[in-house]
């Protein structure tokens, strides 16, 4: 009679499922810290940038439930799912219409943002963009001189004929061109050295509102991280007490940072968040970088103002895509 073991079979189906296990924890884990984190507001150092990619990390979080499901890890599918669960909750809105857009009836404009890469965005194409979506007031990032003649050559001056320009080479200048005209206008110089152009537009029947091209620091490098904080929490909050103020631009930051959100909750909405269009791209691929969109460009509105609807644009020869916000100004 021969006895034969199950023990050589028994022991490498044991090992596999051991390391498997392990292998499910490796998946869920770094997501449990993750939305932690981001749930704190706890980003620092190298962690600031990395944030930016929050929803591809939310997106990425539903792969190790459906794994510990598959296999019956019972344990890890519930951590696995209470932490996709928190991402979801963090990031699903942004794609999601508000019912809270502030009033819908009033005097509408159009506000558009667009960082020109240097002064080298297509200058015919920003100057179509505002003849056809009807842009009243448009905010620029990284003004050049010669920006400026392209912008004139294109017609811009036909079509919003006031303007507070602090232009500049390299990336630190920047641009407020209006339908209106601009009083107590004028460019500020944030931490980082990068201008912001602002002034206060009156439109014909509406109240003032205070409109501010915003370009604080980005967090490129550990070396800057300071003054990306310190820029974020100058720009300037929404004072029920004074005038309303649209503040849009390039904030080097999405909604998964936040200094950004601290900003808005000082009394603004983000546009695009509150119209369902929060998650779509604005930096990142779009002058040929092999880097995943991100969410960094916004058009902030006071919340005494109303959001009606954002669009979102790729611009020739820049890295970065035109934000377009019909806002309403309640009646005076």
């Amino acid at each position: 009679m021969t006895i034969t073991s199950s023990e050589p079979v028994a022991k490498p189906v044991r090992v596999r499922r051991t390391l498997w296990l392990v292998l499910l924890w490796l998946l869920v884990l770094p997501g449990v810290a993750w939305v932690a984190l981001r749930l704190a507001g706890a980003e620092r150092g190298p962690l600031v940038p990395l944030f930016a990619f929050t929803p591809y990390v939310a997106a990425w979080s539903v792969v190790p439930v459906l794994l510990a499901l598959a296999t019956r890890r019972w344990l890890v599918a519930a951590v696995a799912a209470i932490t996709a669960t928190l991402f979801v909750v963090t990031v699903l809105p942004r794609a999601l219409t508000d019912n809270d857009r502030g009033p819908q009836t009033g005097v509408t404009i159009h506000v558009m943002t667009q960082n020109m890469l240097f002064g080298n965005a297509d200058a015919a194409q920003i100057v179509q963009d505002v003849r056809d979506h009807d842009v009243s007031v448009l905010a620029l990032q990284e003004f050049s001189p010669q920006a400026v003649s392209n912008l004139e050559k294109a017609g811009l001056g036909r079509l919003l004929p006031y303007s507070s320009l602090g232009a500049e080479w390299g990336a630190s200048g920047s641009g407020l061109y209006s339908r209106f005209p601009l009083t107590a206008a004028g460019v500020e110089r944030n931490g980082a050295g990068f201008n912001q152009a602002h002034g206060t537009i009156q439109p014909a029947g509406a109240g003032p509102v205070v409109i501010e091209s915003a370009h604080p620091a980005a967090p490129s490098a550990l070396s800057v991280l300071d003054d990306w904080f310190s820029d974020l929490a100058a720009e300037p909050r929404a004072d029920a007490r004074g005038p309303a103020r649209i503040l849009l631009g390039d904030f080097n930051s999405t909604l998964d940072h936040q200094p950004l959100r601290k900003l808005i909750n000082s009394g603004y909405r983000d546009a695009a968040a509150v119209t369902g269009k929060g998650l779509i791209g604005t930096w990142g691929p779009y002058d040929g970088d092999p880097i995943p969109p991100v969410t960094i460009d916004h058009v902030l509105v006071d919340k005494r103002l109303g959001v009606a609807d954002v669009s979102v644009h790729t611009t020739r020869n820049s890295d970065h895509r035109a934000v377009i916000a019909e806002v309403v100004l309640p009646v005076s």
